[in-house]
């Protein structure tokens, strides 16, 4: 008797069990791999699984948007939330592929400036594309704006710059003289006549954010434009790289949802406790981007000191452009694109 009764009970707790896991809530969650997300598995899944309750699966893909068509065109969609450029949120919420948001249910978005924001997308976390060199080779008279960079003359040295347009094409405009608040739409014929004049003395157009990084600490250039967090860790391992956010291309990464999503009730709630001002604020301890609320440097986490290292702070964000993606997601900035591939294989 003893022995069913045990027998019983240990299929009941089983039942209760497996009834437990099988209500459990989940998502999965898609960003670009690597450091970076490593840092917000520590800084906001880990923290957001708590909050919530929620199993927090992860996948990566550098490049979202191949798998987001093929997903969403097969009908077989396993991603729920996805991290990326926000232009793939724009255009794929634009195709039927990206869920509209509904803003209602993410009250953590409300204080956030209308910029970081479109229908299918909101800022996560904050990155720039920044002029940095080498101080050995400039000293006391190093380059600050992108007429710097272009000035071989005054500022004579081997230069760098990414192989794709986007940020490249406005600081073409902006060593042209064109105003950081008249940008956009962008002169794409004038952009490229600018980068013409440059070409002939950039050593190197980078393909990787670890390439770029490593130019810097070899010495192979003197100055290029590159993302702030990979210049930051060249500085720390101690080589002479000197940059500052004057003049730098402050751009974001997007949360945005499958249309689709297997757990679409779930990634909204998801999409709203990971823009938690408390739980952003962790960001700078973990890399050097910054929050994508606002909020998180309201919080009291943040040291001022580590804010002035963060491409997001209000007072860095001021001295910076804030790049257009609506513009790159458009007709025009998908024609500057293709445009972009003639002009780098001349």
């Amino acid at each position: 008797m003893t022995y069913k009764l045990s027998m019983i009970a240990l299929s009941a707790s089983a039942g209760i069990f497996t009834a437990s896991m099988a209500s459990a809530e989940q998502i999965t969650f898609v960003s670009q791999g690597g450091a970076y997300q490593e840092a917000q598995t520590k800084a906001i899944l880990d923290p957001v699984a708590k909050l919530l309750g929620i199993t927090v699966n992860q996948d990566s893909s550098p490049d979202a948007w191949p798998v987001i068509k093929t997903q969403t065109a097969s009908g077989k969609v396993i991603w729920d939330v996805i991290d990326t450029p926000p232009k793939d949120c724009i255009r794929g919420g634009e195709q039927g592929m990206i869920e509209k948001l509904d803003f209602s249910k993410i009250p953590n978005a409300e204080k956030m400036p209308a910029e970081y924001k479109s229908p299918y997308s909101v800022a996560y976390e904050f990155y720039s594309s920044v002029l940095a060199y080498n101080k050995d080779k400039f000293g006391d008279n190093p380059p600050k704006t992108w007429a710097d960079f272009w000035d071989v003359k005054k500022f004579p040295g081997t230069r760098a710059l990414r192989s794709h347009p986007l940020a490249t094409l406005e600081a073409a405009l902006l060593a042209d003289g064109v105003p950081a608040d008249k940008l956009y739409p962008l002169d794409v014929d004038r952009a490229f006549k600018k980068l013409e004049e440059i070409k002939p003395h950039v050593a190197v157009w980078w393909t990787s954010g670890a390439q770029s990084a490593q130019l810097l600490a070899d010495g192979e250039v003197d100055m290029e434009m590159a993302w702030n967090g990979r210049v930051a860790a060249v500085v720390k391992e101690g080589a002479p790289i000197g940059y500052s956010f004057n003049q730098g291309f402050l751009q974001y990464t997007s949360l945005c949802i499958l249309k689709g999503a297997p757990n679409l009730d779930t990634a909204v709630k998801f999409v709203n406790a990971a823009l938690t001002p408390d739980i952003q604020a962790n960001f700078p301890a973990y890399i050097d981007y910054g929050p994508g609320n606002p909020e998180a440097y309201k919080t009291g986490k943040i040291s001022p000191e580590r804010a002035a290292q963060m491409p997001s702070s209000p007072d860095n964000a001021a001295l910076q452009v804030l790049i257009a993606d609506e513009w790159w997601s458009s007709p025009a900035g998908e024609e500057a694109q293709k445009r972009w591939a003639s002009f780098i294989q001349q």
